[in-house]
C-alpha cells in the first residue's frame, strides 16, 4: 500500500461510520501511544515519522514523511505517530464492589468532556464508566485524547443507563444523581457501593434517569456562577466521595 493509500485509509477513520465498520479507533501522540503499548489493547497498524519510531522503539511501524502524518492525524499540528487500534469487546454493566463506585454519564454530548470524565473515573478509582445511548461515542478521537490514557484502563459501557441504575438500586447500590436542585452534598453521608450520575452540559439528566431510582445531590454555590462544567462537577463530587471514604 502506498503512502497516499495509508493516508486515505486513516483519514476515513476520522468518521464514526468508518470506525464502526472496521471496529477500530485511533490513538495519536507519543504519550497515548506509549500508554497503548503498555495496555492490553491491540494496535493493528502504527504510522510514525522515523524520529518518533526510533524514540518510541516502534517495531514494525509504517514509516511515513512528516507531511503524510500531518494529513493523517486529527491534531492541528504535531501528528508524529498514529495507531489504528482494534476496539475491545463491549463491556457489560458490572455492579461496583462493597467499597467501590461507578461513574455514569447521561447524554453527555461533548467528546472532550466525556474523555475528561474517563480521566476523573480513573483518578478516583471508579470500576467502570456507564454511558447512556445518547452520549457521544467514547472512541471519538477528541474523547480518546482527552482521556489521557484512561480509556485503556477504565471499561466503558454504552447504552441502557436507566435500566442499569434501576438494577443497581434494586441490588442495594446507592444511586446519586447530580442535579442543581439536589441536597447539599457536603451535608450528606455518601454511602458505598454507589453509582454517581452526571447529566448533559445543557439539559441535565434525561427524563428516564431523573424520574428513576436514586437521590439527587448538588454542589452548593458560594459565588455567582450559573453552573459548573460537567467534568468540574464530577471532580468535585468524586473528591467528596473520596474524602468521606478515607
Amino acid at each position: 500500500m502506498s503512502g497516499a493509500a495509508h493516508v486515505k485509509r486513516v483519514r476515513a477513520l476520522h468518521q464514526r461510520k468508518n470506525r464502526d465498520a472496521e471496529g477500530v479507533f485511533l490513538v495519536q501522540g507519543r504519550k497515548l501511544v506509549r500508554e497503548l503499548l503498555a495496555s492490553s489493547m491491540e494496535p493493528l497498524d502504527l504510522y510514525a515519522t522515523q524520529l518518533a519510531a526510533d524514540e518510541l522503539a516502534l517495531h514494525g511501524a509504517h514509516i511515513l514523511p512528516a507531511y503524510d502524518l500531518e494529513r493523517m492525524g486529527t491534531f492541528e499540528h504535531g501528528n508524529e505517530v498514529v495507531a489504528v487500534v482494534r476496539k475491545p469487546q463491549p463491556a457489560r454493566h458490572a455492579m461496583p464492589g462493597e467499597n467501590g463506585f461507578v461513574l455514569a454519564a447521561d447524554d453527555v454530548s461533548d467528546p472532550g468532556n466525556l474523555g475528561t470524565l474517563l480521566r476523573i473515573a480513573d483518578w478516583f478509582g471508579a470500576s467502570q464508566l456507564w454511558c447512556s445511548a445518547e452520549s457521544v461515542e467514547v472512541w471519538n478521537p477528541k474523547c480518546v485524547q482527552a482521556s489521557m490514557g484512561s480509556i485503556f484502563r477504565v471499561p466503558v459501557v454504552h447504552g441502557g443507563l436507566a435500566g442499569a441504575l434501576a438494577k443497581a438500586a434494586q441490588g442495594g447500590v446507592q444511586v446519586y444523581k447530580a442535579e442543581a436542585s439536589g441536597d447539599d452534598v457536603f451535608k450528606e453521608r455518601l454511602m458505598r457501593p454507589a453509582v454517581l450520575v452526571l447529566g448533559s452540559e445543557s439539559h441535565g439528566l434525561s427524563k428516564a434517569v431523573r424520574e428513576g431510582a436514586g437521590r439527587s445531590i448538588a454542589i452548593p454555590a458560594f459565588g455567582g456562577a450559573e453552573s459548573l462544567n460537567v467534568a468540574a462537577a464530577a471532580a468535585a463530587l468524586c473528591m467528596e466521595f473520596a474524602r468521606q471514604g478515607r
